[in-house]
């Protein structure tokens, strides 16, 4: 295909339209406007739906709805409607309900910098709702790879049978680059997996050999019960301690048996490193400059590009090179991820922090002097 100039938040639509998406609810809230926009024509050339809903409750809700009816549904939000959809979110994570949440931040708390970027969401997307559950949130650092994980993030929701987050920032959304889209026939498009029995046998939430179980569409002839209290694998409600116990295990270990392909990242002049900068978004773009402008010095510096946020990819840490002794985590927030690096490195790397909390990105000179800082210690 030709190449276009594409905004993160377009190509996030082009890549939820790749991606087999046909119902999107939402409400309008900077800077993921743009998504919604593009969206609200292009949905019903396609045979999809948009709807324009009250609030980001009703619209994660919607989305919840016509997941269940058999469409592979997304909304997009910032900050305050991403506090809003909690708790709907915690109700898709136990029905197992697949959709994906777009979150293009801001700076916060509250209603903050509406147009200026943060990272401040990360802890959020994971344990934003409450209760003990499984999340995957994907981030991408450039306007190609919004697509790509726009489409990864859909397959994943459908091939999990849950709710999935795509983390975005600001810089991000709203950054235009030169992109040459896949031919549609190369993209890989996973479907949900759906029952063949007769419907008096169909169990809703029975234990599968991949923890998935199979979700028919109402309106198919399967009539199951759906709740968001724990439930055994007809859907109704229980306090048994071995459904409860059972129940929320499986919910664990089907994300656990896929560690292998949801745990996405990447490095970047890591074979020699002796200190690595830990990134993701937009910083890592900052950070791939740093790589670059430190190996010019003579310095051994090497990139660790995270596009999985959670579940934690704690094997791209620990899979680190012996010779490296430093880590630099620079992030558009007070250190969210940085505690986990400092968790997974189990006291084996020196890591640094570098924060922005300003509405401004971080630049590859401050990362770069946050290094050099911790070496003089």
């Amino acid at each position: 295909m030709e190449a276009k100039l594409l905004m993160g938040n377009e190509a996030c639509a082009e890549g939820a339209l790749a991606a087999g998406v046909r119902f999107y609810g939402g409400y309008p809230i900077t800077p993921s406007n743009e998504i919604g926009e593009i969206l609200s024509s292009r949905l019903p050339a396609v045979g999809g739906r948009f709807i324009q809903m009250e609030d980001e409750i009703g619209s994660m809700a919607a989305i919840i709805g016509a997941s269940i009816a058999g469409l592979k549904s997304m909304t997009a939000t910032s900050g305050p409607g991403f506090s809003l959809m909690q708790e709907n979110l915690g109700f898709a994570a136990i029905a197992e309900v697949p959709c994906v949440v777009v979150n293009v931040m801001r700076a916060g708390p509250s209603t903050g910098m509406p147009t200026l970027p943060a990272q401040g969401d990360v802890m959020q997307a994971r344990w934003g709702t409450h209760g003990d559950h499984p999340s995957i949130v994907l981030c991408p650092s450039s306007v190609r790879e919004v697509f790509d994980l726009t489409v990864t993030a859909v397959n994943f929701s459908e091939k999990y049978r849950m709710p999935v987050i795509l983390l975005m920032d600001e810089v991000i959304g709203h950054l235009r680059e030169k992109v040459t889209l896949p031919q549609p026939e190369s993209i890989q498009v996973v479907e949900r997996p759906r029952p063949d029995c007769p419907p008096e046998w169909y169990k809703p939430f029975e234990d599968t050999k991949t923890g998935v179980p199979s979700m028919a569409a109402f309106g198919d002839g399967y009539r199951y019960h759906i709740t968001g209290l724990t439930h055994d694998s007809m859907g109704f409600p229980t306090t048994k301690k071995d459904e409860v116990e059972s129940l929320i295990q499986r919910l664990f270990r089907k994300i656990r048996q896929g560690f292998e392909e949801i745990m996405l990242y990447e490095t970047f002049l890591m074979e020699d490193a002796t200190a690595a900068i830990v990134a993701y978004g937009c910083t890592a773009r900052s950070a791939k400059s740093a790589v670059l402008m430190l190996r010019k010095e003579g310095m051994k510096v090497g990139l660790l590009k995270l596009s999985t946020l959670w579940p934690f990819p704690r094997v791209a840490v620990e899979s680190l090179p012996e010779q490296v002794q430093e880590l630099v985590v620079p992030e558009m927030n007070m250190g969210q991820l940085y505690r986990e690096v400092v968790r997974v490195g189990h006291g084996r790397f020196r890591v640094k922090k570098v924060s922005r909390i300003d509405g401004e990105l971080i630049t590859p000179q401050e990362i770069i002097y946050g290094l050099k800082r911790r070496e003089r210690k």
